[in-house]
């Protein structure tokens, strides 16, 4: 008998081995409690999270943390809060108690931080705990200790109004916890960091924090604008600050606000990128999404935005109960939230013209009647699209000549501006370097302007706006293309039957998971269709809108502009020139051209003055 054949004669003799159960037991207070510190407190950063939250509830406008040996050691937290009376203190290190929920119905309704009551019992399961509180109308404060789960009766000690929590030793008795802790190094910027999203979050809060005796972070409390600007430039840093603009924008439901970096101050990672629900930092693909679709088409390729953005809505319509640190949080109506974000942040970016230090964002209603039909003329076919990039720049010139008579097409021509008159923005044309760059004057100092890419944006714009005017052109297919999709695609498919119609597609459901394509857009005829149409019906089933479509278009319409635009070593005369620094402080995003390339830079005149050593 063969090996094989004895191994299968003896499986095959073999009984099944009962496998052994464990009896159903209750698990013990101080297991339950190690457990839910597992779900909430990650690291040092965590537990500094929740304290911090803690302290804002209650109220705190002065907050000072001490962390030693990245929080490993010792992390406390003072603030200057309404403090927890004597009697409730004990009541304070108990799991699921909390002064901030009182009925199932406020667990929908959520306006504090902090509402679970894990938080400290969860820390003092890992560490040894210190409560120090005392209330404003207490003569003295009380202290309760608790050592691994076992809390100590209340003592009387010395401590103005307000709490002081002290976390020692974390995950002292959890050893393999600490072992997949990071360096003390690395500990400490995620402390810092944890900190300084708090001081962005409440511009009323006073916030200092000390490592090892040394001061790491003071954030003094904000309520003017100047004190604003400040705190963001010492947050995200001077360039954010001075490479972004700030936005707000309201309705009945929800108001966004914020610093936007301009498309020019992109970074190559997400580190800028600070988002607020209702004061609390979220992570959240939905928001991430609408973010990137805004900044779509300004940004160079692989490249990110810098943002520091602040959401509010109705507490009743925001679920933020979905995650146990409470980083996520879950919309009633995510495609409205979406939809808004996505539409505010995209007239902001719109709205950015050379010279603006704030966005005024235009209406909903000044939008949508700059966007009727008949507000403008011409197709966008090839001929139309040419015929308007060969007239763009000579009718602009011709409107300039109109506003100055007197200006000169050669270059020893007297500028205008001469007489007294105040220089926009983008100045005026002084010369042209190298057939590449205008060179033009303004009030601060010298403008260099790329004049392929400025004219590569102006006319991409003009060709957008004609697009959108336009009802889109759809090409019959002479066979049509069949797709097999999934159950849910399909049904998607004849859900949006009504949006793929708008945007020039003829899709039809030919059987459970089959559908036919007889139509595309015009512009799209050679694209991918197979391949653009599943994308859609992803984006159509994730979050319920899709801009898959308009941005392949777009592809198109960039690169006729692109193709069409004023190339290198072409002559320009002052008017040309001039012409076309006017139409780049009126055209959409003509920092950036199609690519996200910029296409204007500034050297004001004191930055001119160092390089000759002036006035030293």
């Amino acid at each position: 008998m063969s090996i094989a054949e004895s191994t299968a004669e003896s499986t095959a003799d073999a009984k099944p081995v009962a496998a052994r159960r464990a009896a159903i037991v209750q698990l013990d207070d101080k297991l339950i409690n190690q457990i839910a510190a597992g779900e909430v407190i990650e690291r040092p950063a965590s537990l500094l999270k929740e304290l911090l939250e803690n302290s804002v509830d209650a109220g705190a406008t002065r907050i000072r943390v001490h962390a030693e040996r990245g929080g490993l050691k010792r992390i406390a937290v003072q603030d200057d809060g309404a403090g927890i009376p004597e009697a409730e203190t004990r009541l304070a290190l108990s799991r699921h108690a909390t002064s901030k929920l009182r009925r199932f119905d406020d667990l929908f309704n959520v306006d504090t931080l902090g509402f679970r009551g894990e938080a400290l019992p969860s820390i003092a399961a890992v560490s040894r705990l210190s409560l120090t509180s005392r209330t404003a109308d207490s003569a003295s404060a009380f202290q309760v200790t608790c050592d691994g789960g076992a809390v100590g009766a209340p003592r009387p000690v010395a401590h103005p109004p307000g709490t002081t929590v002290e976390a020692i030793d974390l995950f002292y008795n959890t050893p393999a916890r600490r072992k997949f802790l990071r360096t003390e190094k690395t500990e400490l910027k995620h402390l810092d960091d944890v900190v300084r999203r708090v001081a962005l979050s409440r511009f009323d809060l006073d916030i200092h924090f000390v490592h090892d005796g040394r001061e790491v972070f003071h954030a003094l409390a904000a309520r003017t604008a100047a004190e604003r600007e400040r705190r963001i430039a010492g947050i995200c840093g001077a360039p954010f600050a001075g490479q972004s603009v700030y936005f707000e924008d309201e309705t009945d439901i929800m108001t966004l606000r914020g610093w936007m970096g301009l498309p020019t101050f992109s970074r190559s990672q997400r580190d800028l990128q600070y988002f607020f629900v209702n004061e609390r930092a979220v992570r959240d693909h939905l928001i991430a999404h609408a973010v990137r679709r805004a900044y779509h088409d300004v940004l160079y390729h692989g490249r990110h935005p810098a943002f520091a953005l602040f959401f509010h809505i109705q507490p009743n319509l925001v679920d933020v109960n979905v995650h146990p640190a409470k980083s996520e949080v879950r919309f009633r109506d995510s495609r409205a939230v979406h939809d808004y974000i996505y539409r505010t942040l995209h007239r902001a970016i719109a709205a950015l013209t050379p010279g603006e230090s704030a966005v005024e964002l235009p209406t909903p209603a000044a939008v949508a009647a700059a966007r009727a039909p008949g507000a403008g003329q011409g197709g966008y076919g090839s001929g139309a699209a040419q015929r308007n990039i060969r007239m763009l720049v000579a009718e602009q010139m011709d409107n300039y000549r109109a506003l100055h008579p007197s200006a000169d097409a050669d270059a020893g021509a007297t500028q205008p501006g001469a007489n007294g008159e105040e220089a926009p923005p983008m100045g005026y044309a002084l010369a042209q370097l190298k057939g590449i760059y205008i060179l033009a004057e303004n009030a601060d100092g010298l403008i260099m302007v790329d004049m392929h890419a400025a004219h590569e944006r102006i006319t991409y714009e003009t060709l957008k706006r004609q697009a959108t005017e336009q009802s889109a052109g759809s090409q019959p297919l002479v066979v049509p293309l069949s797709i097999l999709v999934s159950a849910a695609e399909a049904e998607a498919a004849e859900q949006f039957h009504d949006v793929f119609n708008d945007l020039g597609f003829e899709i039809d459901r030919l059987g459970g998971e089959q559908l036919a394509v007889r139509a595309v857009p015009e512009l799209l005829v050679k694209a991918d269709i197979e391949m653009l149409v599943r994308d859609v019906l992803s984006d159509l089933l994730e979050h319920g809108s899709s801009e898959r479509i308009t941005n392949a278009e777009h592809e198109i319409l960039s690169s006729i502009a692109c193709h069409g635009s004023i190339r290198a070593n072409r002559k320009l005369t002052h008017a040309e020139m001039n012409a076309l620094l006017r139409q780049m402080e009126q055209v959409e995003r003509s920092a950036q051209c199609n690519h996200g390339r910029p296409t204007w830079m500034s050297v004001s005149l004191p930055e001119i003055d160092k390089w000759f050593m002036r006035g030293r």
